[in-house]
C-alpha cells in the first residue's frame, strides 16, 4: 500500500526522495526493520492474550530433562511470525506481483491448518490434533495452487540465456530490463553442474512432438511433494526453544540471495543463471519473513517464553518450499534444509528399522536414543542451547554452501 502511495507521489507530484520506494533493497531493509519492531514489541502482548486464553502448550512426557517445566508455555505464537510477516508485505511490496500473491496465499493457508492443529490440541483436549490425513490433503492443495499458478499462469516466465545485447536502460524507471524474450518452461536448476539446467519437460519428452504441454504431470506432483516434505520437516524441527525459528531464519536469508540474483538481469547474466521476470519483489517478503523470525527468537530462545505450534512451523517450511521452488531452486532444499532433512530422515530410519527388527526378532530395535535427532542429544545429556547453536552452525555452514552454487560449477 505504502509501495503504490509513494508511487503516485513519485511518478505524478514529483515529489523529491519519494522515488526511494521503487528499489528493492530499499523497501527490503524498511521489511525488516518493520518485522523485527513488529514481532518483539507485539509479541509480548500476543503472548499475554494466549496466556490469558490459556493457550498453553500439553508436553508428553518423554523423560527428557527440563520438559516437564515447559507445560502450559503459550503456543500457537505462530502468530507473531504470520503477523510481523504480513503487515510488511501489505504495506511495502507490489500487491499484483504473481510471487508476492502465492506467499501470501501460502502464509494463511499453511497457518490456517497449523492453527486448526493448534486448535484441536489445545481446546478439544486431543494431543493427535489435526488427523495427519487431513493435514496432508491441506498440503496437497496449497501443492496444486502453487504448482498450477507456476505452471499456466502467464506472469510466470524466465529467461535463460541472456546476451550483454539484450540489456536496456529504462530512464523512466531507472532499472535494467532484458529484452522481452521469454518463455514458459518447468526448467530448473541443479547444483554444482556446469550446464546446471534441467528441464522436467524431458521426462515426458516419450509423449511425442508436443510434450512440453503436458510438462505439468510431472512438475505440479513434484511441487506438491516439495511443499509437503519440507513443511513436514520444518514441523518435526520445531522441537526445541529456538531451534525452528533460528535455522529457518538462516536458510531464509540465503534464499533471498537467490531472489534478488534471480529476479536481477545484471546479477543474473553475470553469474549466468537463469533471469526470473519480477522474482525479485519476493526479496521484500523474504526481508519482512526473516525480521519475523528473528524477533520471534526474542522471546522464543531458550528458555522458551512461547512456542510457535503448528501455526508457525507448517507456515515456515511452506514458505521456504514456495521460495525455492520460485526461484527454481528446489534440488538445492536437501543442501539449504539440511536440518530438516536431517530431522525428518531420522524419524523415517527409526521407525522403519523398529518395524523391520519387531517382525524379523520379536522386539523393536532403535538406531537413535530418540527421534527425531535433536531429541537424541538430549537423552545423551546435551543441553538445549548448545544443542541449537550447534545446529545453528550446521545450517549457516549449508546456506554458504549452498550460496556458492551460484559460482562454483
Amino acid at each position: 500500500m505504502l509501495y503504490y502511495l509513494f508511487e503516485y507521489l513519485d511518478k505524478v507530484l514529483n515529489i523529491p526522495g519519494t522515488g526511494v520506494f521503487q528499489y528493492i533493497t530499499f523497501r527490503s531493509a524498511l521489511a525488516i526493520i518493520m518485522s523485527l519492531l513488529i514481532s518483539t514489541i507485539f509479541g509480548k502482548r500476543v503472548i499475554n492474550f494466549l496466556r490469558n486464553q490459556q493457550v498453553g502448550e500439553t508436553v508428553r512426557e518423554l523423560g527428557l530433562e527440563g520438559q516437564t517445566q515447559k507445560a502450559g508455555t503459550p503456543t500457537m505464537g505462530g502468530l507473531i511470525i504470520i503477523m510481523a510477516t504480513l503487515i510488511p508485505v501489505f504495506l511495502l511490496t507490489k500487491l499484483d506481483n504473481i510471487y508476492i500473491v502465492l506467499l501470501i496465499v501460502t502464509t494463511l493457508w499453511m497457518g490456517t491448518i497449523g492453527f486448526i492443529d493448534d486448535y484441536i490440541k489445545i481446546f478439544k483436549k486431543d494431543k493427535q490434533g489435526l488427523k495427519g490425513i487431513f493435514k496432508v490433503i491441506g498440503q496437497v492443495g496449497l501443492g496444486l495452487i502453487v504448482g498450477s499458478v507456476l505452471y499456466f499462469h502467464p506472469g510466470v516466465n524466465l529467461r535463460k540465456d541472456i546476451n550483454k545485447a539484450d540489456l536496456r536502460l529504462n530512464q523512466s524507471e531507472n532499472t535494467i530490463k532484458a529484452a522481452p524474450i521469454y518463455e514458459k518452461s518447468t526448467a530448473t536448476t541443479i547444483p554444482f553442474v556446469k550446464n546446471n539446467e534441467f528441464d522436467y519437460a524431458n521426462l515426458v519428452s516419450w509423449m511425442g512432438d508436443d510434450y512440453e504441454n503436458w510438462a505439468w504431470l510431472i512438475f505440479i506432483p513434484v511441487v506438491i511433494f516439495i511443499i509437503t516434505a519440507v513443511s513436514n520437516g520444518a514441523n518435526l524441527t520445531d522441537g526445541i526453544d529456538g531451534l525452528a525459528a533460528g535455522t529457518s531464519a538462516i536458510s531464509v536469508v540465503a534464499l533471498g540471495i537467490f531472489t534478488f540474483v534471480s529476479g536481477n538481469i545484471i546479477f543474473s547474466s553475470y553469474l549466468n543463471i537463469m533471469y526470473i521476470p519480477n522474482s525479485g519483489e519476493m526479496t521484500v517478503f523474504i526481508a519482512a519473513f526473516t525480521g519475523a523470525l528473528v524477533g520471534f527468537l526474542w522471546y522464543n530462545s531458550y528458555p522458551a517464553s512461547v512456542f510457535m505450534g503448528d501455526t508457525g512451523s507448517l507456515t515456515i517450511g511452506g514458505i521456504i518450499a514456495v521460495l525455492a521452488i520460485a526461484t527454481r531452486k528446489e534440488l538445492l532444499i536437501p543442501l539449504l534444509c539440511g536440518i530438516f532433512l536431517a530431522e525428518n530422515l531420522s524419524v523415517v530410519m527409526q521407525v522403519s528399522y523398529f518395524k523391520y527388527t519387531k517382525k524379523k526378532y520379536g522386539e523393536g530395535k532403535r538406531i537413535f536414543l530418540m527421534s527425531p535427532l535433536h531429541h537424541h542429544y538430549q537423552k545423551k545429556g546435551y543441553h538445549e542451547s548448545k544443542i541449537v547453536t550447534r545446529f545453528w552452525i550446521v545450517a549457516i555452514l549449508l546456506a554458504i554452501l549452498s550460496i556458492v552454487t551460484l559460482k562454483l560449477r
